[in-house]
């Protein structure tokens, strides 16, 4: 009697949990972000599909920075869950297999023949990063994509496909050329159409030539933010790490997807890592904070950073983004989940000035 009531208690503590969000808590730790400089960002929280909670923090810092809620953030890897989407919405429309081999579309890349889109998708296929040249990120500059597909080719391949678990942006350079090839449109216009229009998003886009009222990335040295000299030059990465969102445009995206508003149910279990068995779904990781399990994906730039996760048993996501990283991502993420959550936190140290 006494375990089935501790049961029954520690279940209503959940559903408590799931219908009130501390703000103070939540305040008060973006607050010594800010207060002490450990970083510039901005967090969105939804529940059972709606904004409960939002922040900007650190900009303050910043006197330059100007900036509204349609400012965006480059979302770096993000951008792959979207571009999994794209590949598992042709593969309902049965113009396209999990199965299929690359070397129906790239016969001349190693291994064609063996690696299947699924490998691609998983990051099982072998291939490797072709966002990093002689041990450096040499993207930051305009290349062309003869010259990218050539670094594929002379990179090869690491191991077989299925042999083990390698994240790979050039899987998913490739996939995005897929995507080009089947719909005969850019990976832009297929953003536009599939994901944006349909959500009637107002702030995420693929990378645009023209683009204005992006936050530039920041770092900080001698006691200051300064603006990075350099990052990616975002056509290298179409559909890899292109796309530019707010956290509340992100939200909306991961809700959808999870409500089955963009696919059928039979394909977002596709995507999904399996718990204790894989840490890497088909355009899906697994965020695991001591138990508590979200799905979704994380993303960098040189500059900036994000992460977008969500929790199924409490319908909950979280979308975070960063121009201006002192706190690596994952252990700022995981202060806020422990926060609601009801867990204790550790504050991040003040870093010694630069």
């Amino acid at each position: 009697m006494k375990n089935t009531i501790a049961l029954l208690l520690l279940l209503i503590s959940h559903h408590l949990f799931s219908q009130n969000i501390d703000s103070e808590k939540l305040n008060n730790y973006f607050n010594y972000i800010e207060n002490n400089n450990l970083g510039v960002g901005s967090l969105s929280i939804f529940k059972n599909g709606k904004e409960v909670y939002t922040k900007n923090f650190g900009q303050k810092n910043i006197p330059q920075l100007t900036y509204d809620k349609n400012t965006r953030y480059q979302v770096g890897s993000v951008t792959k869950m979207i571009t999994a989407v794209l590949i598992f919405k042709l593969i309902e429309e049965n113009k396209l297999g999990l199965n299929d081999k690359l070397s129906e579309f790239y016969p001349e890349i190693p291994n064609s023949d063996k690696i299947t889109i699924k490998n691609l998708l998983g990051h099982t296929s072998g291939l490797g990063s072709y966002v990093v040249k002689d041990g450096e990120v040499w993207v930051t500059e305009k290349v062309s994509d003869k010259d990218i597909m050539a670094l594929i080719i002379k990179q090869g391949k690491t191991f077989e496909p299925g042999e083990k678990v390698a994240y790979s942006n050039t899987a998913y350079y490739l996939l995005t050329k897929i995507l080009e090839q089947k719909h005969k449109k850019s990976f832009q216009k297929l953003v536009h159409s599939e994901i944006v229009k349909p959500l009637r998003l107002k702030n995420l886009t693929s990378f645009k030539p023209d683009q204005k009222n992006v936050f530039l990335p920041y770092h900080y040295e001698n006691n200051s933010w300064n603006i990075l000299k350099k990052d990616i030059d975002f056509p290298n990465v179409i559909g890899v790490g292109d796309i530019s969102a707010t956290p509340y445009d992100l939200n909306i995206f991961i809700n959808n997807l999870f409500h089955n508003n963009i696919l059928k149910k039979e394909s977002l279990a596709l995507m999904q890592p399996v718990p204790e068995k894989e840490s890497w779904g088909r355009g899906m990781a697994i965020w695991d904070f001591d138990g508590i399990i979200f799905y979704g994906h994380g993303g960098d730039t040189l500059g900036s950073h994000a992460i977008l996760i969500y929790n199924k048993e409490a319908d909950l996501s979280i979308a975070y983004d960063t121009n201006g990283e002192r706190i690596d991502k994952e252990n700022f993420m995981k202060n806020v989940v422990n926060l609601l959550y009801n867990k204790e936190i550790k504050l991040p140290e003040i870093k010694d000035k630069q």
